[in-house]
């Protein structure tokens, strides 16, 4: 885009203006851009008032500084020409009303973490004393003993009977188990246990873990092979006779019992 001279004098365009100087000078393109490092493709754009490779006003400003130092030429001038033929510069925002403005600007909120915790802190404590009080009235309000069998109405027997629990094999039945077998009971007393249970042919009775509080009881006619995954939490009774021991918890056991006392295997 050539702009040529002005109309209203006769003086050359800027980049005419730069052309002329720099050939009056005896510079070359190339060396006019080692001193001002503006690219060569920029500075010939220039010299022909083309700006548009210079990305914009402000850079375009930068450059003709630069290029008029180098060959010589008042660069101020030029400057003032190039904004005369292109709109002048834009005007200045004032400082006074910049000031005003990032004065006022409202800072963004952040939020009262102290505020927050004290009303945290209220409500755990409001919420504890109303339930210290919600005890201390139920309490108050509990019939006595002594009421109780006057102003409660007798409970109404159910015609739904309840199931029959199933029951557990107790020492006196294991102690009256047949004397040509062997009866070994398991209950684990002190926690839970891992065991295995066989018969004297090698069959699996049992393999599992035994909750604490359960019981297993097993019989063969000759023999049972046992092993105990934590030794120490299972209460052995064998032929309705309780088996003392020194097991640790977690200590691993392999036992055998047959027909007659207990004896370990």
């Amino acid at each position: 885009m050539s702009l040529g001279n002005s109309p209203a004098d006769d003086r050359p365009s800027v980049g005419r203006a730069l052309q002329q100087a720099r050939l009056d000078a005896g510079l070359t393109v190339d060396q006019v851009s080692a001193v001002t490092r503006v690219r060569v493709p920029i500075i010939q754009a220039i010299e022909q008032d083309d700006y548009e490779p210079c990305g914009g006003d402000v850079y375009a400003r930068g450059h003709i500084r630069a290029v008029a130092r180098a060959v010589g030429v008042d660069a101020a001038a030029l400057v003032d020409q190039f904004d005369a033929e292109h709109g002048g510069r834009p005007q200045p925002t004032p400082a006074a009303p910049l000031f005003e403005a990032e004065r006022i600007r409202p800072e963004p909120s952040r939020p009262n973490w102290t505020a927050a915790m004290v009303a945290a802190i209220v409500a755990v404590i409001g919420f504890v004393g109303f339930t210290l009080v919600s005890d201390g009235d139920e309490g108050k309000g509990a019939p006595a003993a002594g009421d109780s069998a006057t102003s409660s109405p007798s409970p109404q027997p159910s015609d739904t009977k309840p199931a029959d629990p199933k029951p557990e094999p107790s020492d006196s039945a294991i102690a009256a188990a047949p004397a040509d077998k062997v009866t070994v009971k398991l209950t684990a007393e002190d926690g839970s246990s891992w065991i295995l249970a066989k018969d004297h042919n090698g069959t699996v009775l049992h393999q599992g873990v035994l909750q604490e509080g359960d019981s297993r009881t097993f019989t063969d006619e000759e023999q049972i092979d046992l092993i105990l995954g934590n030794a120490g939490a299972v209460q052995l009774y064998v032929n309705g006779k309780e088996v003392k021991d020194d097991y640790k918890p977690g200590e691993v056991q392999r036992l055998t019992y047959t027909k007659g006392d207990p004896q370990a295997g």
